[in-house]
């Protein structure tokens, strides 16, 4: 594990002091900044040293060919790749002549800081050049959340104890020299120089460039302007452009004490129908208003947006410092991932790096969904419109495979599938059902009839559709689904596995339900009584596997009479396994990458009993390794609602700690969104207890050794609701009176309905926490060196007894097949 050894610890900032070049790409992905439209990553000013340069905007991508040895019939034979579209957050400054480089002269001072209530990178740096003149710089970078298309830059220089001449070129550059790849399967695609030059002027020292990319034919611009707020007299400023790159470049003198002070103001845009002139003006539009806006003024819309949003979703935990600044950090970038992505996909990795592609996965609808639908439900709905956006290519897709309904992709950026390995991605047919969910908890939670007319109704018909002919009925003893990929990658095309099916039924069950309740829609799509009718059997006789000699549920029929891994026998390096060993060997032994059975557990609770959940969970928690980030939040949930509160709190640190401590060792090709969503989940549906079975809210919490109180705010219904969690006992109130009818807010607390009215507030005991299963232990363990690393000192007694080891080895990302490039198959 890499820490990096100088972020503090505050709860509103994570600010690096120092500057640490080898770590450099991993602190870019950190202190990147966005907006779900334009990505920074946080590279310095003037460009270098870097560790992988990025400026990213939503769903913009070239078009590769997937080459395989055999064709088969199928499968995708292109893929879509994330472009670092044009950078125009260099700012170079040269002093007497001397370019301003960290690794050269003497850096006196540095220091960054990611404020997560203002909504900005800062960074101050003094610096003395190898001819010693010293300087102070300071910036102030942020990508707005309220004006969609801009980022801007202010910029800071001061003469300290000399007089010195100064350049400083602002640039944009296209088609920037890339680093290249050292054999990290989960890095993305190297395209080489993908941007064809369409256009480049200058006009009053504002810099245009407009390019087009040559496979998927988008056309993308980018705009600068600068406005000077402090300088001296003798101030000279010079603009020229080339196809490739634009550059301002202003000469002047300080004496010492001098500043100059000027804000960079930067507009993207992009589209793939939209005519050259009328995307030039589209960026122009958009400098001319933020310039009229000001720095100051953008600055101040930035912090009350912000205001307004940890107002209704921050999470406050005593006793832990670590987890309460990480959970900021991650609901900060959790949003920043889909504020403004306006029907665009939201990526594995936002728009805070290349890794995989660019490409959005199941996760986004199971984990990053769910925490918007309940802090910013208007982000959540907007990448619901993005897959319905997609449905006629899922529909296509469908069709091509011999199926009815619509068949969503595996891994994509415009609706098309990406995958070339088809065990991961066509079999993976829980990517449906994972919409559908998301859907339903969209309308359940906010009540929004449009969005179910509008988009809800089709999406919810063409999953269902889907599942009807892709199942069957076993001669009147269930409806079963053979031949499909769980979100465990270990196992892979295997029949009934309780995942698809319990979210399969969720999907068959809520269809009928919208479509009899939004008849008129329904019936233009050509649902009839005899369809939804066709659903709920098969939603009533989904198959449950169920193990009655073990009393456990098996993730699918036959795996828990798979010989178990021979967990003593692999080395915590032989870790991930889908590096070490064949996925043949791995498809066919007991051994889970991420949760699965346990992920059904937290998702569809209301289909098993406490004690199931509680034998399910021992069970499987010893043959999950983790070779997958999204995991431990998952565990975490589980591992609270049966009893294991220690344990929840170390898979809450894995969750939370993921990017800040670089866990899986890729931080550097962008964040893990889904990881990091998880550290809101991991506690408020992990020690919060929240659950949102059908319309019914309810929370059971409980706290561990080591956090004296958690606060936590959510939307249900447009009311805001708190909720505050003592060792003994919870308080349930509603802040003010917006969204809230005249019927209160129900609520459930360990099982009691009680109705919450505009400003109201109740307080409840806590009941004692269920007790371990019999055998001393808890019954609960995991392999060999997979174990989560504790948090804080040893704990006897508590959590069940749960045994722990030291931490494993760097473990790769989710996904399985995702883990590596998209052309070739897993543990290639």
């Amino acid at each position: 594990m890499i820490e990096h050894p100088e972020f503090g610890l505050e709860p509103w900032c994570l600010t690096e002091v120092g500057l640490h070049l080898g770590l450099l790409a991993q602190t870019e992905s950190v202190f990147a900044l966005s907006n779900g439209h334009i990505g920074l990553r946080g590279n310095l000013d003037e460009g270098d040293p870097h560790g992988l340069p990025g400026t990213y905007l939503g769903s913009f991508y070239e078009q590769r060919p997937l080459p395989s040895a055999e064709s088969a019939y199928g499968v995708a034979e292109s893929s879509q790749t994330v472009v670092n579209v044009t950078n125009g957050k260099l700012i170079r400054l040269l002093v007497d002549d001397e370019p301003f480089d960290v690794r050269y002269g003497r850096l006196a001072a540095h220091r960054r800081t990611l404020d997560m209530r203002g909504g900005t990178l800062e960074r101050e740096a003094e610096w003395e050049s190898p001819g010693r003149r010293t300087v102070r710089v300071r910036t102030t970078r942020l990508v707005s959340l309220v004006q969609r298309a801009i980022a801007a830059v202010s910029y800071e220089v001061q003469a300290v104890s000399h007089e010195v001449r100064l350049v400083i070129q602002s640039e944009l550059v296209a088609n920037e020299e890339l680093p290249v790849a050292h054999g990290d399967p989960r890095q993305a695609a190297i395209l080489g120089h993908c941007l064809q030059s369409e256009r480049y002027r200058t006009e009053d020292h504002r810099a245009l460039l407009i390019h087009r990319t040559k496979n998927s034919g988008l056309r993308v611009a980018a705009m600068m302007e600068h406005e000077v707020l402090e300088a001296p007299d003798d101030i000279e400023v010079r603009t020229e452009v080339w196809p490739d790159a634009a550059r301002s470049s202003v000469i002047l003198t300080l004496a010492p004490g001098q500043k100059l002070r000027f804000v960079k103001y930067l507009a993207y845009g992009w589209s793939a129908e939209r005519s050259l002139p009328a995307l030039e003006d589209q960026v122009a539009g958009a400098i001319y208003a933020a310039t009229h806006t000001g720095f100051d003024g953008l600055l101040g819309d930035q912090r009350s947006y912000l205001d307004d949003f940890w107002d209704r979703a921050d999470v406050e935990v005593d006793g832990d410092d670590e987890v309460q600044q990480a959970v900021r950090f991650a609901m900060f970038h959790v949003l920043q991932a889909g504020a403004r992505a306006e029907t665009r996909a939201i990526a594995a990795k936002g728009l805070t790096g290349p890794g995989y592609d660019g490409h959005a996965f199941w996760d986004s609808e199971t984990f990053v969904l769910p925490v918007l639908t309940y802090t910013a439900p208007e982000a959540a709905a907007d990448a619901l419109r993005w897959r319905h956006a997609t449905l006629a290519l899922a529909q296509d897709r469908a069709a091509q495979l011999g199926l009815q309904g619509a068949s969503f992709p595996w891994r994509t950026i415009a609706g098309e599938e990406c995958s070339g390995y088809w065990p991961a991605s066509t079999a993976a047919f829980h990517i449906n059902a994972d919409i559908a969910d998301a859907t339903l908890r969209y309308l359940d939670a906010t009540g929004d009839e449009a969005f179910a007319d509008e988009v809800a109704v089709a999406l919810l018909v063409a999953t269902a559709r889907l599942w009807c002919s892709l199942g069957h009925f076993d001669d009147g003893r269930g409806f079963r689904i053979d031949g499909v990929t769980g979100p465990d990658e270990y196992s892979a095309v295997a029949d009934n596995n309780i995942y698809t099916n319990l979210m399969a039924q969720r999907n068959l069950l809520g269809a009928a339900a919208i479509a009899e309740a939004h008849q008129a829609r329904s019936a233009e799509l050509g649902v009839g009584k005899d369809e939804v009718a066709a659903w709920r059997r098969a939603g009533a006789a989904m198959a449950f596997p169920y193990d009655e000699a073990l009393g456990v549920h098996p993730q699918a029929d036959g795996f828990i009479r798979h010989q178990r891994w021979d967990f003593e026998s692999t080395g915590k390096d032989e870790y991930p396994l889908l590096l070490h060993f064949p996925y043949f060997d791995l498809y066919r032994k007991q051994v889970v990458k991420q949760a699965d059975v346990v992920l059904a557990i937290h998702l569809r609770g209301d289909a098993f009993s406490a004690e199931d959940k509680a034998r399910d969970f021992a069970y499987y928690e010893a043959l999950t390794v983790r070779d997958s980030s999204l995991s431990a939040c998952t565990q975490a949930v589980v591992a609270a609602e049966v009893g294991h509160l220690d344990l929840a709190y170390d898979y809450l640190g894995e969750a939370a700690l993921m990017d800040i401590q670089d866990l899986e060792h890729n931080t550097r090709d962008g964040l893990h969104i889904a990881s990091l969503a998880g550290t809101w989940i991991a506690l408020v549906a992990g020690l919060g207890g929240m659950r949102d079975h059908g319309e019914r809210l309810s929370f059971a919490p409980r706290l561990p050794d080591g956090i004296t109180r958690l606060r936590f705010r959510l939307l249900w219904r447009g009311a805001r609701l708190a909720v505050e969690v003592r060792p003994r006992e919870a308080t349930y109130s509603l802040a003010g009176s917006g969204g809230v009818g005249p019927g209160g807010v129900e609520v459930g607390h360990f099982g009691e309905r009680f109705t919450l009215g505009a400003g109201e507030s109740v307080t409840l005991p806590l009941p004692p926490a269920p007790s371990a299963p019999a055998g001393g232990d808890g019954g609960v363990s995991q392999p060999p060196g997979r174990a989560p690393r504790r948090r804080g000192p040893e704990r006897a007694g508590g959590g069940g007894g749960v045994d722990r080891e030291s931490p494993g080895d760097a473990r790769v990302d989710e996904w399985g097949e995702e883990s590596f490039p998209a052309s070739d198959p897993p543990g290639t």
